[in-house]
């Protein structure tokens, strides 16, 4: 019973299989075998606009050289409380995007709120050097609270940026099970919606380790290539890379690890609230789950073997949990089954 992360999940055989073909015989290095080349086009199909494709190893390099792609002196970057880059990734934005510094949104639902995002944004409005200038905004999609943000929510985040004239970034860790969450294409969900930069994650999804970096205006690209050597994110062997994602997309298999996935937190969202030891903490869409249980409860399921890890309520809702109840997130992926999800709810 794995619920603790979509990380701990392996890969899928496909990839696998794709990966052991790859290792036999020889490529040119650095992004230049013929496989790379086809793959970075496969993304202009796949977004169905000529893009610029950067791999790199994780999704913490993804987030925090996409900000660096876009940074300068005095730099804010504004984004929600919770996001990945905020309260996950060890001070890494900051660090590889120049010692530019993050400014925290609040909202609900692990969503930025349009209102506080404008105000916040705003403040900068006059320029000084003793504050900063704003460099970009960024959203995670799918949220940390896995909520996902509407195509409506993504445009108003969007307007917002472009009235000030900042790129907007898009952290997809979990961007398949956005997609499929919202039933849109990859097109519809990203630039189509005023996003520039996106962190495209597949390691979540079923792959070993693949990450990409996309431009939707490959002229914002320019130093991108340099930013990335000079940050050791440039793989002598992309092609291993490469292969995954080859492997990733072929037949749509990507989507349907996501359908997958969601389709099990679907089963665990509506086994739990049929429980009477455990209730939904609050609506979630994708293949993230936050449930509060009685202690006594969420002991015996780990006991019993299940995994997953406590975590703490969201700002606006502290009291949420009771003194002898515990919050805990539960996420499911590719290899998670009918029977795991079963288990678990029969334990509870």
């Amino acid at each position: 019973m794995f619920f603790a992360s979509d990380n701990w999940a392996g890969a899928h055989p496909a990839i696998t299989e794709h990966l052991a073909r790859e290792a036999a015989g020889y490529a040119s290095a650095y992004g230049t075998s013929d496989l790379d080349q086809r793959i970075e086009a496969e993304f202009n199909t796949i977004f169905e606009r000529e893009v610029a494709v950067f791999f790199v190893a994780t999704g913490t390099a993804a987030n925090s050289l996409a900000l660096a792609s876009v940074s300068r002196a005095g730099g804010v970057t504004f984004c929600h409380s919770d996001a990945h880059v905020n309260a996950n990734e060890g001070g890494a934005p900051e660090y590889l995007a120049n010692a530019s510094r993050l400014y925290p949104v609040e909202g609900p639902d692990g969503k930025m709120d349009v209102g506080a995002l404008h105000t916040a944004v705003s403040r900068f409005d006059v320029p000084s050097v003793h504050h900063g200038r704003p460099m970009a905004i960024t959203m995670t999609q799918a949220t940390e609270a896995g909520t996902v943000y509407s195509l409506d929510e993504i445009s108003a985040i969007s307007a917002i940026a472009q009235s000030k004239s900042l790129p907007l970034h898009m952290d997809g860790a979990r961007f398949a099970n956005a997609l499929v969450a919202l039933d849109a294409t990859p097109a519809e969900m990203t630039w189509k919606r005023g996003v520039d930069i996106l962190s495209f994650g597949a390691t979540k999804n079923g792959c070993w380790c693949a990450e990409a970096i996309v431009f939707f205006k490959p002229e914002m690209a320019e130093e991108m290539p340099y930013i990335r050597k000079r940050s050791a994110q440039l793989f002598s062997k992309t092609r291993f890379i490469s292969a995954q994602l080859d492997a990733y997309f072929k037949d749509g298999l990507w989507m349907d690890m996501a359908r997958h996935a969601n389709a099990m937190s679907d089963r665990l969202r509506a086994g739990l609230k049929g429980s009477n030891k455990a209730r939904l903490a609050w609506n979630t869409s994708g293949n993230e789950v936050f449930a509060i249980l009685d202690k006594q409860a969420a002991k015996a399921a780990q006991d019993k073997g299940a995994k997953f890890y406590d975590w703490l309520p969201p700002r606006e809702t502290p009291d949420m949990v009771g003194k002898d109840e515990t919050l805990i997130r539960l996420v499911t992926s590719f290899a998670t089954t009918v029977e795991e999800v079963d288990r678990f709810l029969d334990v509870l």
